[in-house]
């Protein structure tokens, strides 16, 4: 069973051997085919000599650059580049001079010709002083744009550098009198409970505008306060916060908007805070029952209006 199974597998027709042939062959050729590349596509010689002929001109170059280079010192503090002559050219036309005893911040044009300095130079000097330059020490000279190295180290020995004068003061000197100045004491602002707006409670010491605009809203449901202490009552108001501001408050002579009982109707008695509906019903249920109230004191006699109701709301009620 094995062995047939083998054979039959090994078994290729003649197509299937024709094609693994051509397989094989062209994977041999793939394989070739990087060995084979130069010899049937020639490639193009490069001509090096151009080339290095261009890198020998740069180098000639480059060493006649650096001989003929002129070095640069630059001062970080006076922020100028002085240019310095290269040696050969220097020494080619040293101007030969007297050495003397000088100020280079006082020298004339003259002294600088004298001590052999180049009128190029001398130029120079002439207008960093000009512009307001000075020489604070001998060793400033090194900073010259043309100075070389060696005139600097010939005429330093000679340099005596007078202190500049500070400019004196001509005024006479003012004198003042001590001011004392009266610290403003701090009054804290009164709000009138009755006329004030919103701005005027906001700056009282814990009310925002929220609490503020309560304040205003309670006052005209009621009509207006006729004591400090109904601002306590203001929902939302903290009593801590009330016994802050309780001295900041006052009340003016005002008029409070009344009631008249015996001509209210109930929507007008119930809107009040200290009514309600269950006593504002019961006034009008009495005021049908027995006619109008002969005085305010009258509602009393109702049983739901307790002394406490009677207190708090009296002063906003009236017969006539």
């Amino acid at each position: 069973m094995l062995k047939h199974f083998v054979s039959q597998y090994f078994n290729f027709s003649k197509k299937e051997r024709r094609g693994t042939i051509a397989l094989l062959l062209l994977i041999l050729l793939f394989m070739l085919l990087p060995f084979l590349y130069p010899l049937i596509i020639k490639q193009k010689q490069t001509e090096h000599s151009a080339f290095e002929k261009e890198i020998a001109s740069l180098k000639l170059k480059q060493q006649d650059s650096s001989n003929n280079s002129r070095s640069n010192n630059f001062d970080e503090n006076n922020y100028q580049n002085y240019y310095q002559p290269s040696e050969k050219n220097y020494y080619k036309n040293q101007p030969k001079g007297e050495l003397f005893y000088f100020d280079p911040n006082t020298a004339s044009a003259d002294d600088w010709k004298r001590l052999g300095i180049r009128d190029k130079t001398i130029s120079t000097i002439q207008n960093y002083l000009s512009k307001g330059g000075h020489f604070y020490k001998p060793e400033d000279i090194s900073k010259i744009w043309g100075l070389h190295e060696d005139e600097v180290q010939r005429l330093l020995p000679y340099i005596k550098i007078a202190a500049k004068e500070k400019a004196q003061n001509n005024y006479a000197e003012k004198t003042y009198e001590p001011k004392t100045f009266d610290k403003p004491k701090y009054t804290p602002s009164v709000v009138d409970i009755n006329a004030g707006d919103t701005a005027a409670f906001i700056a009282l010491p814990g009310i925002g505008s929220k609490l503020s605009q309560r304040i205003i809203a309670f006052r005209d449901k009621l009509g207006g306060f006729y004591k400090v202490e109904q601002i306590g009552e203001t929902f939302g108001l903290p009593d801590s916060t009330f016994q802050k501001i309780k001295t900041r408050l006052s009340i003016s002579n005002a008029g409070i908007k009344q009631l008249n009982i015996n001509t209210a109707t109930l929507d007008e008695l119930k809107a009040h805070p200290y009514l309600r509906y269950n006593i504002a019903n019961a006034i009008i249920q009495y005021r049908s029952q027995h006619g109008n109230f002969a005085s305010v004191n009258d509602i009393k006699k109702i049983m739901l209006v307790t002394d406490d109701v009677f207190n708090k709301v009296s002063p906003y009620l009236k017969v006539n």
